[in-house]
């Protein structure tokens, strides 16, 4: 693979990658700068924080379509590609998706985490990573509340599917490394997240949230009339 159809994939992932659909509708809903938002992150999780559960599913799912548009694309545009180059070309496009969504060039380079595209890239390449993702995503989410965990986990189950579809021959490889780099790039992004799970001051969401708060007042409850 020569340098400039690298340097095509990564530009072509990266612009996918870098649109701000969280941003772009919790700005047209509620009139917010995301970015100004608790985590400042423009990912679903943070847009549902802003403009709701409806915005935050949007987001969600713009995210996911990005980073699967990508890969589509690429396949059209590099259909000369021979042998076992096409999977790398793709990788490369998914990797910059990630990169584009988490350092977004038109947001200052801020963005996510890379959860939707990380998906998305992947569920592209092989379809039933996209109703383990609602699976895994949705209950971690309900269960734990840490937006955070539920995309570390995400990025673990991508790498365990390519692990077992590359050593069955089903797929190349070249996707179980891209899992490798793009879980690399989720997790560097998440790092300060992890240190605040590991603290137990990590932000929650949803029931979780709610349940904590429930517990905080019966705690400042009994505090008061003991």
């Amino acid at each position: 693979m020569d340098v400039l159809t690298v340097l095509l994939a990564a530009l072509l992932g990266y612009i996918f990658g870098a649109i701000p659909f969280g941003w772009i509708f919790v700005r047209l809903t509620k009139g917010l700068d995301l970015r100004m938002v608790q985590s400042g992150r423009t990912g679903g999780t943070n847009a549902m924080r802003a403009a709701g559960p409806i915005v935050g599913g949007l987001t969600a799912v713009g995210d996911v379509l990005k980073g699967a548009a990508a890969i589509w694309l690429a396949r059209a545009i590099f259909d000369w590609a021979s042998g076992g180059l096409l999977p790398w070309i793709e990788v490369v496009v998914g990797a910059a998706t990630i990169l584009g969504h988490n350092w977004s060039v038109f947001l200052g380079w801020r963005g996510g985490a890379g959860t939707g595209p990380n998906v998305g890239w992947a569920g592209a390449v092989w379809w039933p990573i996209v109703p383990i993702a609602v699976v895994v995503v949705a209950g971690l989410l309900l269960w734990t509340g840490m937006a955070s965990v539920a995309s570390l986990a995400m990025g673990l189950v991508i790498v365990v599917a390519f692990a077992v579809l590359a050593l069955t021959g089903t797929l190349s490889p070249a996707y179980l490394v891209g899992s490798l780099v793009t879980l690399f790039i989720v997790t560097w992004s998440l790092r300060g997240n992890i240190a605040r799970v590991l603290a137990g001051t990590e932000r929650l969401v949803g029931p979780a949230a709610r349940r904590a708060e429930r517990r905080k007042q019966r705690l400042k409850a009994r505090q008061n009339t003991g």
